[in-house]
């Protein structure tokens, strides 16, 4: 184990988690900046399967990016210290809120800042989106799954229809197993 990678892992993700406006996917830009290119942690492709993973997983998307994360550089200790860092700040902030402010969404000025914050996370989001687009892999496949779900989030969201993204998850995972299954299939006929 590198020496101060648990104190590492720690201070990095208190300080993503000093950010969790938004939740994960606002988060995601963030740990990338952080996990891919300053540290060189893991790489986007680790990124784009562990946030797949922790989307159809329990828990927030951005614990288990830190904890996949922590375990990729310091097995067990590192996932441990780095899921620590990214409650702390969570934790001790809404303890402060909820010990100081009884309405703390009443006070004008907090209401106006986190009305910015939103504006914000959507930004957020979105940069999340498009550096994953970016770097996906050039295949047909991968394009086309993402294209059927963005229409089919839309449609979702448009016509407000009561539909779980986890059966948009399931759905997309059978279909590709199915179509890998008949691709092998095929290259073993020949």
């Amino acid at each position: 184990m590198k020496k101060g990678i648990l104190t590492d892992l720690f201070t990095t993700f208190a300080k993503i988690g000093l950010f969790t406006f938004g939740g994960g996917y606002a988060m995601i830009a963030l740990i990338e900046n952080e996990c891919v290119e300053k540290k060189g942690w893991i790489t986007t492709d680790d990124l784009s399967t562990v946030t797949a993973i922790a989307e159809s997983t329990p828990g927030p998307i951005a614990i288990n990016c830190a904890t996949f994360t922590g375990y990729m550089q310091a097995g067990f200790a590192g996932a441990l210290s780095a899921t620590i860092g990214m409650i702390t700040p969570s934790f001790l902030m809404i303890y402060l809120i909820s010990m100081f402010f009884d309405n703390f969404l009443e006070i004008t000025f907090i209401a106006s800042a986190f009305k910015g914050i939103k504006i914000a996370v959507g930004i957020l989001i979105f940069q999340a989106a498009v550096t994953m687009i970016k770097k996906m892999k050039k295949k047909l496949r991968p394009r086309l799954f993402m294209g059927t779900a963005f229409v089919a989030m839309m449609i979702i969201n448009l016509f407000a229809v009561n539909f779980s993204t986890i059966w948009l998850l399931v759905i997309a995972a059978v279909a590709n197993v199915m179509i890998y299954t008949i691709s092998s299939m095929k290259k073993e006929a020949k």
